[in-house]
């Protein structure tokens, strides 16, 4: 991995094996995978933010010079009343025999403040959601149609072509990024307990980042205080947008501000 995809990596231990590669979750195996694009770089912890400055309407679409510093929030703005638009593209969660499997999470697509097309059912342990991907199969938000769009979205969309790939593991929910710009997101199990701030995690193409953990999940329904959200809050709803962030070091504070984002919903069946 050091010599093909990451000069500077320094530990094994920074990297993550894919839920895709066949000896993922073999331990001791009679063979070591060494293919580096079976691997990803894990997202490790940030620092807390610089004091927040309010940007000049002329940064409106340019961040400050962060790399991978934490971007909190507090978030005002509800987003459980949507304009939702149909969508053509062919769902493969529908069919008959997945029906009769219980399903993990639903993933719906927004756009702005406007939900695009159904939701996306996950009965398997991982999904693709991609706009163009050469081969495989999962949620395709290339198949949406681009009618009556901004040009925020169109070159947004544009950008999200390999997509993620999100995965139920024993341990919690992650993704990985590999498409080539950042994505961001928002859970949870990446806030702070009992404080008023959400927290927004930018994550790096080839990068893979714990999205929702259920061990801390359960203690989080157990013993924080939930009361100290404003607006709708769900424990089991993570967020992620694609190639644009929202916080205080952007002009975007909420992320129906963002022109492609994700929600997904978990179920509790895990």
């Amino acid at each position: 991995g050091k010599l093909f995809r990451w000069p500077d990596l320094q530990h094994p231990a920074e990297l993550k094996p894919l839920c895709e590669c066949q000896s993922f979750g073999v331990a001791d195996g009679p063979t070591v995978c060494c293919n580096p694009y079976h691997f990803s770089r894990l997202c490790g912890p940030e620092s807390p933010p610089p004091p927040y400055s309010r940007l000049s309407p002329h940064d409106e679409q340019k961040p400050l010079d962060l790399s991978d510093s934490t971007l909190s929030y507090t978030e005002t703005e509800a987003t459980n009343s949507p304009n939702v638009t149909p969508g053509d593209f062919s769902d493969a969660s529908t069919s008959p025999d997945a029906v009769k499997r219980s399903h993990w999470c639903n993933v719906a697509y927004w756009e702005h403040r406007t939900r695009v097309g159904r939701l996306y059912t996950v009965y398997e342990q991982s999904v693709s959601i991609f706009y163009d991907l050469p081969q495989g199969n999962g949620f395709c938000l290339g198949q949406l149609n681009l009618d009556n769009r901004s040009e925020t979205v169109r070159r947004t969309r544009s950008k999200i072509g390999y997509g993620i790939l999100l995965s139920k593991e024993p341990d919690g929910v992650w993704a990985y990024n590999r498409s080539e710009h950042p994505i961001f997101v928002n859970s949870p199990t990446l806030d702070i307990p009992n404080c008023r701030t959400l927290i927004v995690r930018k994550v790096m193409p080839g990068y893979s980042i714990k999205v929702f953990d259920y061990e801390k999940s359960c203690l989080l329904q157990h013993t924080a205080e939930l009361d100290y959200a404003d607006g709708p809050y769900d424990p089991n709803s993570v967020r992620i947008s694609f190639a644009k962030g929202w916080g205080p070091c952007y002009s975007r504070q909420f992320i129906t501000s963002c022109p492609c984002w994700l929600e997904i919903l978990l179920s509790n069946n895990r």
